[in-house]
């Protein structure tokens, strides 16, 4: 029996690289449960696993054990509403690639993956690209968002993939650590992996993929490895982790500002909304809770179900 870890998953094929660096094409062996997640893969990329030989001198092998996992991303499964598909197990942290000029990115859009990172326990990396392109305003903008995230307690960093500045520093991030990278298209996610990962001659994808025609790519994730040491994820069409498993209750948790205020709300349950009392609408009054984010987390709020409780 043999230790690996999974690279690529195509659905039915995986692509493992053994302890000694020897990449193997994988299947399952029968169906395998595992406990309280419902999902549409039970195997993801980053997972470890343990596999065997089917036959002697052939190149494919038997996945017979999943081991445990520090954590796994979650999101809706592309094909099926009410099913969640695995993206990937035991990251380290996350990479958001987003820019503020062609395409711009949201901070909306921002604050989302932020939030579900914070839900799976990643810590989260944002990372504007495309400042070579950004005039003034965008680079007076760029200091102003930064020190939102930045007091927060996120690392935001700006690079240039054309000119090259910041990238040494990203790198730096990089090392040593399980990294997901997630990002709109026209970002400049496969130009960042070529720089990062010099030897992976990505394409600059196609909206089909290389799965072929009619495939959705979101679900095949791929792992690199870096030269300096440490792993990249990419997760080609995934624009963002999808909030899957959170309550109106405790989104204000996912807010790390929010989170250290909550006890002194007058009620328990609040959703700082319109409640009496509320230490979060005070703190934005007040200039210690960015407007932006707090409009981010009332938009969230909107878009999550009401949740039905059970008499």
């Amino acid at each position: 029996m043999a230790k690996g870890l999974v690279y690529k998953s195509t659905g039915s094929w995986y692509v493992l690289q053994d302890e000694a660096g020897r990449f193997w094409n994988a299947r399952m062996k029968g169906a395998f449960k595992l406990d309280g997640i419902t999902s549409t893969n039970p195997l993801a990329v980053g997972d470890e696993v343990d596999f065997a030989l089917e036959n002697e001198g052939e190149s494919s092998v038997m996945i017979t054990r999943i081991h445990d996992r520090r954590n796994y991303i979650n999101r809706q499964s592309p094909r099926h509403k009410h099913q969640h598909h695995i993206v990937a197990a035991n990251v380290d942290q996350s990479l958001l690639l987003a820019t503020l000029r062609d395409p711009r990115t949201s901070t909306g859009f921002i604050d989302r993956f932020l939030v579900a990172s914070e839900m799976y326990h990643v810590p989260a990396l944002v990372v504007f690209n495309k400042i070579d392109l950004y005039r003034e305003k965008d680079l007076a903008y760029l200091e102003v968002v930064k020190a939102v995230y930045e007091d927060v307690g996120y690392t935001v960093v700006a690079i240039s993939l054309k000119t090259g500045a910041g990238v040494e520093e990203v790198n730096a991030l990089l090392q040593g650590k399980t990294t997901l990278i997630s990002g709109h298209s026209g970002v400049g996610k496969s130009s960042f992996i070529n720089a990062v990962v010099p030897n992976s001659t990505i394409k600059t994808r196609d909206v089909s993929g290389w799965s072929g025609k009619g495939q959705h790519t979101t679900t095949f994730a791929e792992m690199y490895d870096l030269p300096g040491g440490g792993r990249i994820i990419d997760t080609p069409g995934m624009r963002e982790f999808g909030l899957v498993e959170v309550t109106r209750e405790e989104l204000s948790g996912y807010f790390p500002e929010m989170r250290q205020r909550l006890n002194d709300c007058q009620f328990n349950n609040c959703l700082h909304i319109n409640e009496p009392g509320c230490a979060i609408k005070q703190a934005v009054i007040d200039g210690e809770i960015d407007e932006d984010r707090y409009v981010s987390y009332y938009n969230i709020l909107e878009s999550l179900p009401e949740q039905k409780w059970k008499g």
